[in-house]
């Protein structure tokens, strides 16, 4: 529309009759109606139109509306008030009524009055002018000098008054804001006037303008609003959605049509169906499928981990041998910081395909999965369909992170909403309770990581394909730090290879002196704090540097400042060499990682703690990986009591009570006895066995074998091996069972500098998961009975001693 071009009201305008007061142009007014005839304007009109020109009626004052239908309309007054209709509110009390906000726009004349029911429509004829302002000077130029006269006299008037009463002096802004021509309509308004003084000023006709009326016409705007939903329309059914969706969209485009948009329902439906048309229902990324590329790419980004990158070349082999395959559940358990995470974004790299991550930690509402219903205040689809939005194709990578610490509330089980994602049989036809019709999942790619299968429900681990990522060794893990740690600590510290160098010998001192863990977490932020050291001293280096170059320049000024700023560095230099600019690299060894991370945290105390009888070296399994386990026992006079510490479960409990009862049956089989030389163990004996790490809980059958070979050291006399650790559950008869978690518990092992390893003989099949180079530095017992268990724990074996049989004269 063009600047300054004039805008027109409906020339058929609904009437609303007034008799509680008069509306006029640019002033505001609440009414209340209760007739029936303006009950079925608001009704029809008001509660039911879609655009600004449904909300444009007019406005006759003074007149009573009929109490029934069937009564004739009275004698209307030919000049009116056409007024938008801001805000209607409904009641019940005292009875059916609604009030309305209505604000004045322009006079009008009634021409002809078209109908009476249900509610009066009459032609009318604009007699005001609605235009925009574009020059204030023009406006100000065809002003007449009556709008003038009333402005001056106007401001005299309210000079008079107390200018420091704030309604006088917001009066008096008002005056200098409001257009002049303007000025008698809201005025009178303001003022306490009659109802017949305020029809006088009706009765007047000047050319008026109103600024804030919107520059596009009610008819565009209608057009506008329709143009979206029938775009919408269009989109919905070009869109390749299902047939049941298709059908549930075109159901709900229809109640949108007869909708007005001041409903609430209006806005949920529509973002139902936007969200159903943004939906990727076909729309899909094609797989790359070349496994020599696939496999280049999986070595260069993670080392080791073959079982991870055996698992995704056959899954890419299985898809250039069959196009509709459907997407494997994949679970990768292990301990944090082994790159579970990290290698699923690889796998959809290396796929081609989208990824995105779904955080399911601390989730405990079944809706975050499955959405809310729309019935509900808020409803929002889950974070399923969300994440299909997101990613917009229906074949991404999904990697659902810590599926293992789901929680439960009253909201529901998340978990068991899982079931549903997650099984091969059931996905292809998801329904989220949001959208309500069935998605197809079928060929997501679903990886979910987890530290153990214990929290895991059994219904749940039934529909994945788990897959072990155990700790690392120290070989890969030196090989990990130099080929992408110490790279990106190097970036993202803006240092080079060129000032700093960390050789492999310094590498596997912060391995086994600065961290104990299964991942490679702990060893990025030690290699962190070593770049921000030497970040610190390559500054000061360049620094130092610089401050010759000042030095020359201010040379003839003041020589005396120069000699005490050198003998100044001097002296800092004399204290600590290391902020002298270094010399590049910086090459880091022992002294200085010393310096930069302190005193070793760890410390090979294993021959330390096997300098007394009565300590063996068990190997549990903990979520963090392995971990080496003291078990430690002691005896003194007493009851015959045995003391269990160190926040033991009951497993493990049970495992000391099944071994101080062999001991005790086989006592003289060994020649074990007690401090009174007894054969019975606990015959005025109490025992003390604790496991150390009192503040860690611990439980689990394979600790059985350390507590027996503790209390057989305890009740001998005799060391054990202090390069010897073990795992296994026993038995009543002496057995040896096995236990799960061997390859964990071997690296753990190995990282303590053990050398030989007691385990069951029925976990022989174990050590094929275990590397070669870590096989070949220790050695395996293999245990099938505690006998075997006792000779390999201690120097020169636990023979059993023989008996002696005495000859008896029978003479």
């Amino acid at each position: 529309m063009a600047a300054g071009s004039a805008i027109q009201i409906p020339s058929r305008l609904p009437l609303l009759l007034t008799h509680e007061g008069v509306l006029l142009p640019g002033s505001t007014m609440r009414t209340s109606v209760d007739s029936p005839r303006n009950m079925q304007l608001v009704r029809s009109r008001l509660l039911k139109g879609t655009s600004l020109r449904s909300t444009i009626i007019g406005v006759i004052p003074n007149t009573s509306d009929p109490t029934s239908d069937c009564d004739d309309l009275p004698s209307l007054h030919r000049i009116g008030t056409a007024a938008l209709a801001v805000q209607v509110v409904g009641s019940n009390w005292p009875k059916p009524h609604y009030t309305l906000l209505v604000t004045g726009l322009c006079r009008f004349q009634i021409l002809q009055l078209l109908k009476e029911k249900p509610y009066p429509v009459a032609e009318v004829e604009q007699l005001d002018r609605l235009e925009q302002f574009t020059n204030q000077h023009k406006s100000e130029e065809e002003l007449g000098e009556l709008s003038e006269q009333f402005y001056k006299y106007a401001v005299q008037l309210v000079e008079m008054l107390d200018m420091s009463v704030p309604a006088v002096a917001k009066l008096r802004r008002l005056l200098d804001n409001l257009p002049r021509e303007a000025l008698p309509d809201i005025l009178t308004s303001i003022i306490r006037t009659s109802n017949q003084e305020k029809l006088q000023v009706v009765a007047i006709r000047p050319n008026r303008r109103i600024s804030h009326i919107p520059s596009t016409t009610e008819d565009e705007e209608e057009e506008d609003d329709h143009d979206d939903v029938v775009m919408l329309e269009k989109k919905i059914r070009t869109s390749s959605m299902s047939e049941q969706a298709l059908k549930v969209c075109l159901k709900e485009i229809k109640r949108l049509k007869k909708m007005p948009q001041s409903m609430p329902e209006y806005a949920l439906t529509r973002n139902y169906l936007e969200l159903m048309v943004e939906l990727p229902w076909n729309k899909s990324t094609k797989d790359r499928l070349e496994i020599r590329a696939a496999r280049i790419l999986l070595d260069n980004d993670h080392y080791a981990m073959e079982k991870l990158k055996k698992r995704v070349l056959e899954y890419l082999a299985v898809r250039q041998l069959k196009n509709n395959l459907k997407g494997p559940i994949l679970c990768f358990v292990g301990p944090p910081g082994v790159g579970k995470t990290s290698v699923g974004r690889s796998i959809a790299k290396t796929l081609g395909r989208e990824f995105h991550r779904i955080a399911l930690g601390g989730v405990c509402d079944q809706s975050d999965i499955r959405g809310h219903r729309r019935t509900y205040v808020g409803s929002m689809p889950g974070r399923i369909i969300n994440g299909l939005k997101t990613v917009g194709v229906n074949n991404p990578v999904f990697l659902l992170d810590e599926v293992d610490k789901l929680g439960k509330s009253l909201q529901g089980d998340p978990a068991a909403a899982l079931l549903e994602v997650l099984d091969p049989e059931q996905n292809h036809s998801f329904t989220d309770h949001y959208l309500n019709v069935a998605f197809d999942l079928s060929q997501v790619l679903f990886i979910a990581t987890a530290n153990t299968t214990a929290t895991i429900p059994p219904a749940l681990l039934d529909r994945m394909e788990i897959i072990q990522v155990p700790g690392y060794t120290q070989e890969e893990k030196i090989e990990i730090a130099h080929r992408h740690l110490i790279p990106k600590q190097l970036e993202q510290h803006g240092l080079t290879p060129q000032q700093i160098q960390i050789p492999q010998v310094t590498t596997l001192d912060i391995i086994t002196r600065y961290t104990r863990e299964a991942g490679v977490r702990s060893l990025d932020r030690k290699l962190g704090a070593i770049c921000r050291a030497v970040a610190v001293k390559v500054a000061e280096g360049q620094h130092k540097e610089t401050k010759p170059d000042r030095a020359e320049v201010g040379e003839g000024e003041d020589c005396k400042e120069h000699v005490s700023e050198d003998a100044k560095t001097e002296s800092i230099s004399d204290t600590a060499d290391l902020a002298l600019p270094p010399e590049m690299p910086i090459l880091i060894d022992f002294h200085a990682l010393k310096d930069i991370l302190g005193p070793p945290m760890y410390e090979m105390e294993v021959s330390e703690r096997l300098s007394q009888p009565g300590v063996a070296i068990g190997l549990a399994w903990t979520p963090l990986g392995g971990e080496i386990m003291f078990v430690e026992a002691s005896r003194m006079d007493g009851e015959g009591q045995l003391t269990l510490t160190g926040q033991l479960g009951d497993v493990m409990k049970e495992s000391a009570h099944l071994a101080i009862s062999w001991l005790r049956s086989n006592a003289k089989r060994y020649q074990l006895t007690n401090a009174s030389g007894s054969f019975d163990l606990l015959d005025n004996t109490d025992i003390h066995l604790h496991f150390p790490a009192g503040a860690v809980t611990k439980d689990g059958p394979s600790a059985g074998v350390t507590i027996v070979t503790c209390l057989a050291s305890l009740f001998s006399g005799r060391l054990v091996c202090s390069d010897v650790a073990m795992t296994g559950e026993i038995t009543l008869r002496g057995l040896v069972l096995p236990v799960g978690g061997i390859k964990d518990k071997v690296l753990a092992a190995h990282r303590a500098g053990l050398k030989r390893i007691i385990i069951p003989r029925r976990n022989e099949k174990d050590l094929e998961e275990i590397a070669v180079n870590v096989r070949q530095d220790l050695t395996f017992v293999m245990a099938s009975c505690l006998d075997e268990v006792l000779n390999a724990a201690f120097d020169g074996g636990f023979a059993v001693k023989p008996r002696v049989e005495r000859l008896n004269s029978k003479l």
